[in-house]
C-alpha cells in the first residue's frame, strides 16, 4: 500500500518567507473545517500547500507586504492545479498561551502584532502552536490537481502525491538553522 503524502495549508506569502529564510516559524490554531477541536501535527515532515484567498496586506508587516503581491503572481482563481515547491520538517511545536510570550516572537515572523494577537485569541481555550520548521526547496516541484477536498479552512490535506524522499535542498544550512532555533528558544525562556 502506498503511503499518501500530507501537506499543511498555509498562505503562499508565508511559504515565500520560509523559502527565502525570512522566518522559520508558522503559527497554527487549526482550521474551521477541522475534525478535531484544536491543531495537531499529523506528521513531522510534510509538503507546504500554498493558499491565496485569505491573504491580506494589512495583516502583514509593512516590510513584508510585497510577499503577498509576489505570491499572487502564481495564482488565478481559475487554476486547476497547484505547485508544491516546499517541504518542511517540524523540529519543535511550542504551545503559546499568553500575549506576553507571543510578543517575544514578533521579530521572528512577518505578521502584524494585531494579527498574531487575533490568532492567539481565536479558540481562546486552545494554545497557539508555534512550529519551528526546517524548510527544503524541492528541486522538482510537484504539480497536483486542486480537488474539492483540499478546499476550505482546514490545516491538513492528504494527497495522492508520494512523500518526498530526496532531491531537495535546505533553505538554511544546518548551523544557521540551529542558531535560529536556539535564539527563538532562548528568547522564549528569558
Amino acid at each position: 500500500m502506498n503511503e499518501r503524502a500530507v501537506a499543511l495549508k498555509e498562505w503562499a506569502s508565508a511559504i515565500g518567507a520560509l523559502e527565502n529564510g525570512r522566518q522559520i516559524i508558522l503559527m497554527r490554531k487549526g482550521g474551521i473545517a477541522e475534525g478535531t477541536r484544536h491543531f495537531q501535527l499529523q506528521r513531522n515532515a510534510f509538503y507546504l500547500y500554498p493558499t491565496y484567498e485569505h491573504q491580506r496586506r494589512e495583516l502583514v508587516k509593512e516590510q513584508d507586504r510585497h510577499r503577498i503581491d509576489d505570491s499572487l503572481e502564481h495564482w488565478h482563481p481559475d487554476n486547476t492545479t497547484v505547485q508544491l515547491r516546499t517541504y518542511a520538517e517540524a523540529v519543535e511545536d511550542i504551545e503559546v498561551h499568553d500575549q506576553g510570550t507571543l510578543d517575544l516572537l514578533r521579530e521572528y515572523h512577518m505578521w502584524t502584532d494585531d494579527f498574531a494577537a487575533e490568532r492567539l485569541k481565536w479558540k481562546r481555550k486552545d494554545p497557539l502552536h508555534i512550529l519551528l520548521l526546517r524548510i527544503y526547496k524541492l528541486k522538482q516541484p510537484v504539480e497536483i490537481e486542486i480537488r474539492p477536498e483540499y478546499l476550505g479552512c482546514r490545516s491538513w490535506i492528504s494527497m495522492d502525491a508520494r512523500p518526498v524522499t530526496s532531491e531537495m535542498t535546505p533553505v538554511l544550512d544546518a548551523r544557521e538553522f540551529e542558531a535560529q532555533v536556539r535564539e527563538i528558544k532562548s528568547t522564549l525562556n528569558a
